[in-house]
């Protein structure tokens, strides 16, 4: 078995890694040209047979992946979407509808076609102007909106606006910004803001049948800047009442979009109306540490996609309603709120000696400028608490965050 991972970054290393303990040969293709140096951090050339450019002509590429006898295509992270759909399609490989391709990346075409399936999303609308898009939200009697990219990641440039004065703001910030990968923003993308508690589902599909792996519930917050924080979730089991309706939207919505072989990371908001989709990316979720997913729960998104590559057999018989999570668990973001100089990482020890903390993630070294967290890209890192009970957890979230309000990572 060879596997070619485009863009095996972020998630996609902790991928890169299952596969290779289930005995698979790698290959590497890179989709961008200079790929963001938030993703690339870590990745170790090593694991593959070959690296591969992936920015030429895709057919050329196709058949270089064929000739070394790759048998499947994954993206790892986001950026890899595309051309790891494009490739599966070219190459005649198990994969998602390539008639829906780009409404797996456009934000405002991926509304458009889940919409006209009958899945509920917020009302938007994609705008090359500032003014027009002011104007269509005045118009529009929307009390608030968001304002974002229309095919980025990691909350980039993403915008909680109440006035016509901060929309038309946010909307020349966008139009005039490259998103996360470098690339310009044709568009900017307006839509209403809907409220209700927020989920994520991390799902594995096989010939359309899908199967939820992780299902988490999202606290975030407003940051200074009016941009959403990333503050902490939790999982729910799968089997539950509160899961079940989210579920079934769930499926529904990577139905419209043609995702039937492979991760899938689909956020939702559950609201009065009901669930309301916010996006969809058909890739891995990102910010997860597997291993320890799987510790407390016995499965994670990233071994169930591995197995699914490796034995595809395997996933219909997956009941994933009969997963349950061994005490209580929660992923907490590391938000920065004193800009400044890391002076040193001793921070990560008074973070250690929290009694509930089971693991460290973070891109953080000595000497570097670490700006204020406004976004998940500019998070210092993440940690998972786990306890069989709850309070524990609660109070060492609060020691957590009143560490960092004292300038944990640059005093």
């Amino acid at each position: 078995m060879k596997i070619a991972v485009v863009d095996g970054y972020s998630t996609g290393r902790a991928l890169v890694s299952a596969l290779r303990d289930r005995g698979t040969a790698l290959v590497h293709v890179r989709s961008l040209t200079t790929p963001p140096g938030y993703y690339t951090r870590g990745f170790r050339a090593e694991d593959f047979e070959a690296l591969l450019d992936g920015t030429g002509e895709p057919a050329r590429l196709a058949e270089r992946l064929t000739a070394l006898g790759v048998d499947r295509v994954v993206a790892g992270t986001e950026s890899g979407v595309i051309l790891a759909d494009t490739l599966t399609h070219l190459m005649g490989l198990p994969g998602n509808r390539y008639e829906t391709l780009a409404a797996r990346r456009d934000k405002q075409l991926m509304g458009d076609t889940a919409a006209a399936a009958g899945v509920a999303v917020p009302h938007g609308g994609a705008f090359a102007d500032a003014d027009e898009a002011v104007d269509w939200y005045v118009s529009g009697g929307l009390g608030e909106a968001v304002v974002k990219p229309p095919s980025s990641a990691g909350t980039d440039n993403v915008r909680f606006c109440r006035t016509a004065d901060e929309v038309h703001t946010a909307c020349k910030t966008v139009l005039a910004a490259d998103n996360f990968f470098g690339q310009p923003n044709p568009v900017v993308l307006v839509q209403e803001r809907v409220r209700g508690v927020e989920y994520y589902a991390n799902t594995v599909s096989r010939d359309g049948v899908h199967r939820v792996a992780e299902l988490w519930r999202y606290t975030k917050r407003t940051g200074s800047a009016g941009y959403p924080v990333y503050d902490y979730e939790e999982p729910v089991p799968v089997g539950s009442a509160e899961a079940a309706p989210l579920c079934r939207f769930v499926g529904a919505a990577l139905d419209a979009l043609g995702v039937r072989w492979g991760a899938a990371h689909t956020e939702v908001m559950l609201t009065e109306r009901g669930p309301v989709l916010i996006e969809s990316g058909a890739r891995l979720g990102g910010g997860t540490a597997p291993s320890v997913v799987e510790r407390y729960s016995g499965v994670s998104q990233t071994g169930l996609l591995a197995d699914l590559l490796v034995a595809p057999d395997r996933l219909p018989a997956f009941d994933d309603a009969a997963v349950r999570w061994s005490g209580a668990v929660r992923n907490v973001a590391l938000i920065n709120s004193s800009a400044g100089l890391v002076r040193s990482l001793d921070w990560t020890a008074r973070l250690e000696a929290l009694p509930t903390l089971v693991f460290l993630a973070h891109g953080v070294t000595a000497g570097e400028y670490l700006g204020e967290t406004v976004d998940l890209i500019s998070s210092p890192g993440y940690v998972y608490l786990a306890a069989e009970d709850p309070r524990d957890i609660e109070r060492d979230y609060r020691a957590l965050r009143a560490l960092e309000e004292a300038g944990l990572y640059t005093s």
